[in-house]
């Protein structure tokens, strides 16, 4: 399972040029979901996920997380993350969760991290939709988080 995270002043997504959810400060979260994923990686990614140490603390260092910061994360389920760009000039999906896999493990992740930091402080985009997400990176801070399946 990977998350890319980007640390935001704000984040919004938009289906059908309706905006479905937004976030003030914290994390945007593109989710990629691979076929071994279980709900054992979508924990574990979470847990790093709400613990990573991306925002400053007095001393400007980034050692403070979204949780103790106050921050809200904006979950957005991508598929293009499970991409195999390892050769060729064509990504392929072969290592990619079926979407009925991909969307069970992402409502699991955003179960979750409602359960860490309460519901009002997690926004969601709408898994299979066509979605326009926009930011404003605050950094810019941008990490690609991995979990990989032990089985």
């Amino acid at each position: 399972m990977k998350g890319l995270i980007q640390r935001v002043l704000e984040a919004s997504v938009t289906v059908n040029g309706r905006q479905i959810d937004s976030i003030g400060p914290g994390l945007l979260l593109l989710l990629g979901v691979e076929k071994e994923d279980s709900l054992t990686e979508a924990k574990e990614l979470c847990r790093k996920i709400l613990s990573y140490r991306v925002f400053p603390d007095e001393q400007g260092r980034m050692n403070v997380n979204v949780q103790d910061f106050g921050g809200a994360i904006l979950i957005v389920p991508q598929f293009t993350l499970a991409a195999d760009t390892r050769s060729g000039t064509r990504p392929g999906f072969s290592l990619a969760a079926t979407p009925e896999r991909a969307d069970a493990l992402y409502r699991e992740f955003l179960a979750e991290a409602r359960s860490q930091l309460g519901d009002e402080r997690v926004g969601e985009g709408e898994f299979g939709a066509d979605m326009k997400v926009s930011l404003v990176n605050d950094g810019p801070v941008t990490f690609l988080l991995e979990v990989h399946s032990k089985h």
